[in-house]
């Protein structure tokens, strides 16, 4: 007897769990030929709220843990994404991809992953100083992470990406919202699967999948982030997002170089953008 498939449902990525948008929409995905191959949920201004109040609850734990054990579960989701690359790579064949593209991106993201692992017990000795000062103190200066920080995603080489935007601002203590390549989604609901059984806190990474000239606006403007990554080129977008950012004196970081094998997005300056350099004073005569 001949059955039905058994569809994936995609739904969004808030605090550790799998909800539907609130507002009930979604939108189709289509294949390079027209044909459909998902239906995705379309994210709201309030699935956005919601999942900066959840990144919000549990950064300051996710600061606080070591940073080995931060770099443990950077790797747990190297080998989780390990163990799944043929779904992955799947995917992002369903998506447009050659198969050797498809098999290059996959690798490279567990590589990034692993990358950024390492970095996770270093990069605070790399940019830390012991300061010069002509006073009798001791002048100290080191990152701290600046808190919530919502992404814009690359909107091609969709898991490279969503891994080069996310695992350098987490491994350096921050949560994240992300909003997904509209177009190519696939690959981020099947990630942040990956990431629910790879011991990341509920609420550290958050994936929203949806339209950009719907959202950019409410990341760039939400009072309670306190940065936005924004990959593309899109003048119109790159204002807009600096006047929004300047109400509360958001950080903004720009990527708009699309080659993501570039050095820089393989780097522990990657970490550093979205860290404030803190500086303590102690006195050397106590």
């Amino acid at each position: 007897m001949s059955r039905l498939d058994i569809n994936k449902t995609y739904k969004l990525y808030i605090g550790g769990k799998f909800p539907r948008t609130e507002s009930g929409r979604y939108y189709a995905v289509n294949n390079s030929k027209g044909n459909l191959i998902a239906n995705m949920c379309l994210a709201s201004r309030k699935d956005f709220r919601n999942a900066v109040v959840v990144a919000r609850k549990a950064q300051p734990a996710w600061a606080g843990m070591t940073a080995l054990n931060k770099g443990q579960v950077l790797y747990r989701i190297a080998e989780m994404l390990e163990g799944r690359k043929e779904q992955f790579i799947a995917e992002l064949i369903a998506q447009g991809s050659s198969t050797k593209a498809a098999q290059e991106e996959v690798n490279s993201s567990i590589d990034r992953l692993v990358y950024y692992a390492g970095w996770s017990d270093k990069y605070l000795q790399f940019f830390s100083t012991v300061n010069p000062v002509s006073s009798s103190h001791f002048n100290f200066s080191k990152l701290e992470p600046v808190g919530v920080v919502s992404i814009i995603a690359p909107e091609n080489n969709s898991l490279l990406g969503l891994v080069s935007m996310i695992a350098p601002a987490i491994v350096g203590g921050n949560t994240v919202i992300v909003l997904a390549s509209e177009s190519k989604p696939l690959t981020a609901i099947s990630l942040a699967e990956v990431l629910n059984s790879s011991d990341v806190p509920g609420g550290v990474v958050n994936i929203l999948t949806g339209n950009k000239d719907e959202l950019y606006s409410h990341m760039a403007s939400h009072m309670d982030v306190n940065s936005i990554i924004y990959f593309g080129n899109n003048a119109d977008y790159i204002k807009s997002i600096s006047e929004f950012a300047s109400n509360n004196i958001k950080r903004t970081v720009f990527y708009k170089n699309d080659d993501l094998s570039n050095d820089f997005y393989e780097s522990p300056y990657a970490i550093e953008k979205t860290q404030e350099l803190k500086t303590t004073w102690h006195p050397t005569d106590i």
